[in-house]
């Protein structure tokens, strides 16, 4: 059986084109930035949320030099705090839960994006530079009013958000 070098052209270019899909695909799934929800997290109570101290008074917190955690809590149709403000040139840590039912939590135009599930605490850390507001949507079906839940994210200052905050710890 006689194969034409045109075949042979498009046989090579089309198992090419097999090895560039699976290649990316495999990136996608396991490359830098992405990670799956840790199951090492506690759970929280999503029904006595008022009673965990880190979920009770949702707040952004100083945790070190330049290292800040924020405590998020979503809520059908919202985000509490609202907005966020974290201070540039930090490492912002967030932990977020739900107090009702699955939500997203995407800060538009990083890479922060995660499931929240009601009693799971999800975890993703964000670098952010200079002064910037970002969105902060929810991108997973949540009820009649999922179209209007968005927060932001306010990067400012250090002294705007010492200001803000009773000297960034906690409050």
């Amino acid at each position: 059986m006689h194969i034409h070098a045109y075949e042979k052209l498009w046989l090579a270019a089309s198992i090419l084109l097999i090895l560039l899909l699976i290649g990316s695909v495999t990136y996608g799934a396991v490359g830098p930035g992405v990670a799956m929800v840790a199951d090492g997290e506690p759970t929280v109570n999503a029904q006595a949320l008022d009673e965990d101290e880190r979920f009770s008074e949702p707040r952004v917190e100083r945790v070190g030099e330049n290292e800040y955690a924020a405590y998020v809590v979503a809520y059908q149709f919202g985000f509490e705090p609202s907005p966020i403000v974290v201070p540039e040139d930090s490492t912002v840590t967030f932990y977020v839960t739900s107090r009702d039912v699955i939500h997203g939590f995407e800060v538009v135009g990083t890479n922060a994006n995660t499931m929240v599930v009601p009693g799971e605490v999800s975890e993703l850390t964000v670098e952010v530079d200079g002064s910037e507001e970002y969105g902060l949507i929810c991108n997973e079906y949540c009820g009649a009013g999922h179209h209007v839940m968005e927060g932001k994210v306010n990067v400012v200052s250090q002294a705007e958000f010492e200001e803000r905050n009773d000297g960034g710890d906690g409050a």
